[in-house]
């Protein structure tokens, strides 16, 4: 074997090993796995000299992990998963006359661009079309996406920035809130729950000093990691929430939240779509970062 493959992992292998630990049993695993008790027994003792690590403690009838096979058992799996995600995607593109494969910060994609993407699919039905969620910059020769959607300065590792849109941030609140609270000027808010996002904890201060009031109480309140929680909780009526109009679109058209003050707060940031330097010419990626653009101030 070259010596340079020689810590390649076997799939198969990992496999047996992986059912073995799930199981506790090697011939429950073969049963699985349709081999034979011994095959089984031969895979992980292979496993065991190829990694130097005694991966299971034998015990009367069963196996068990031992502490190394507990280290190593996260891994395999991911490394199952990814394997299995990797068939899934060459199949799919195998079948279909075109794929495209599309990175989306999470509440985006669930908020904006899923009420948006059937328009894109029905006009172009050819096209098998895969979005992931990611919160932060990527390598995308690590993760093979074809674009990705990105929130903050135009700047990607390895990657061109297109600028897609602003953000609009106002304050809102659920009309139950709305009816039992005065809030008729700014300064009202010193005195009501604010809800924060975690990931942007100075955004009350930032509109509050916008506004020209003092923001000595703007981080008091409830915080949450996800702008979907945050909606959630605003639309209870835990408190008023400052938020990006692009999210609750579906909310401000159905009565479920009002905007309090339409004074939206001016970041630094925007949107962009990145796609990866050397891939420029991919004329999918193009074609859905123009459809993109356009889908850009129309209602979902």
């Amino acid at each position: 074997m070259d010596p340079r493959r020689r810590l390649v992992p076997d799939i198969v292998t990992l496999q047996a090993f992986e059912c073995a630990a799930r199981h506790s049993n090697f011939t429950r695993a073969a049963e699985e796995l349709n081999l034979t008790q011994s095959a089984v027994s031969r895979q992980i003792s292979d496993l065991e000299a190829q990694t130097g690590m005694q991966l299971f403690e034998r015990i009367r009838r069963r196996v068990v992990l031992s502490e190394a096979g507990r280290k190593f058992l996260p891994d395999v799996r991911r490394l199952l998963q990814q394997s299995e995600q990797l068939m899934v995607r060459a199949v799919s593109a195998g079948t279909s006359h075109a794929s495209l494969s599309v990175a989306t910060l999470p509440t985006f994609g669930s908020r904006w661009l899923m009420p948006r993407l059937h328009r894109f699919i029905d006009a172009n039905p050819e096209i098998t079309i895969t979005i992931g969620s990611r919160s932060h910059p990527f390598d995308f020769d690590e993760e093979g996406f074809d674009l990705a959607i990105h929130y903050g300065q135009p700047v990607w590792a390895h990657g061109t920035c297109a600028f897609l849109c602003n953000e609009v941030i106002v304050p809102v609140a659920s009309p139950a809130l709305l009816r039992r609270t005065r809030v008729e000027r700014p300064t009202d808010f010193a005195a009501q729950p604010l809800l924060h996002v975690t990931t942007r904890p100075k955004l009350w201060t930032e509109w509050l000093e916008m506004n020209g009031v003092t923001a000595d109480n703007a981080y008091r309140g409830s915080r949450f990691d996800q702008f979907s929680m945050i909606i959630e909780a605003a639309i209870s009526g835990i408190g008023f929430a400052l938020l990006p109009k692009y999210l609750i679109e579906a909310e401000l058209v159905a009565g479920r939240l009002e905007i309090v003050f339409d004074i939206p707060l001016q970041t630094d940031k925007s949107y962009y779509v990145a796609l990866p330097e050397g891939r420029q010419d991919n004329v999918l990626a193009r074609a859905f970062q123009a459809w993109l653009l356009d889908q850009v101030g129309k209602p979902a």
